[in-house]
């Protein structure tokens, strides 16, 4: 990988991280099946009128904007509203690191380098060592959703890997007309006694919504569409695992959330980890095929 793109995937985490912050804030001011929806019509419109539609088949669009859109978030969303803090639940979901490598060995022949293995499992050992440093009173319901909300992701790396080199802005805007009809009917059947009037909507609410949205949604995984349709799922995937170091650190500022020597050296062990499995290998199966 060149050094702008690394800089890209870093910089990728470090926006998603600070999503789980937005994310929270959202889901304290909306139902959170309705925020989903309306951030994923907001990165639709208006952009869909002046962005031409991705060159990839409308199968491909429709299944990368159910799982990513309305299966992921929806599970994500819902499971930060039931229990989770912003930071257990940006460490949760980076199981999906551990899933895409699985499922793209599985479905894709790209086996991961003895290298790369070693550098996951270091990074997971580290992300095991910050998870028993976190007390908290989450439900077994909500961290049941966000790993479900995990699996669902590693599935549309695989699908947005499958693009090839498409414009992954067009693929972003145009995936996201897809999630907001089945989200508003989800969400009428589920949340529509606590829909929310304009007049009760705060202005911390409506700004997690333009974060999550534009920055969030459509740069975030335009960029990462970008880098899978390069380098392959295995090779972009352990990026993910700072997600949760920005989350955890965004939540420490905005919410107040502590952090002790063992959450300090888990997380170096993870930036350790994330070293190996992104360093340059000889092994030609570690690259995208």
């Amino acid at each position: 990988m060149k050094p702008w793109e690394v800089g890209l995937a870093v910089l990728i985490s470090l926006v998603w991280g600070v999503s789980f912050v937005a994310i929270q804030i959202g889901v304290n001011s909306f139902p959170p099946l309705f925020f989903s929806a309306i951030r994923f019509a907001l990165a639709a419109i208006p952009l869909v009128f002046f962005l031409p539609p991705p060159k990839v088949s409308w199968k491909l669009v429709l299944s990368i904007g159910f799982t990513l859109g309305v299966v992921k978030f929806s599970l994500l969303f819902v499971g930060m509203h039931v229990g989770l803090s912003a930071g257990l639940a940006s460490l949760l979901l980076q199981a999906q690191v551990f899933l895409t490598l699985v499922l793209a060995a599985l479905l894709l022949g790209e086996h991961p380098s003895s290298r790369q293995s070693l550098g996951i499992f270091l990074a997971f050992c580290g992300i095991a060592i910050v998870a028993m440093t976190i007390d908290s009173s989450a439900s077994r319901l909500g961290l049941a959703l966000v790993l479900l909300a995990a699996m669902a992701w590693a599935v549309s790396n695989l699908l947005m890997h499958r693009s090839g080199s498409v414009k992954m802005l067009n693929l972003m805007v145009w995936m996201s007309l897809v999630p907001p009809l089945p989200l508003l009917l989800l969400s009428f059947a589920l949340e529509g006694a606590d829909w929310p009037a304009m007049s009760d909507v705060s202005w911390e609410g409506i700004w997690a919504l333009i974060y999550v949205t534009l920055i969030g949604t459509v740069l975030g995984f335009a960029g990462w569409g970008f880098l899978l349709s390069r380098h392959g799922a295995s090779r972009i995937a352990p990026f993910a695992l700072l997600v949760p170091i920005f989350g955890m650190g965004s939540s420490a500022l905005v919410f107040g959330e502590t952090f002790g020597a063992a959450r300090l050296a888990g997380a170096t062990v993870v930036l350790l980890g994330l070293v190996l499995a992104v360093s340059k290998t000889n092994n030609p199966r570690s690259q995208m095929q």
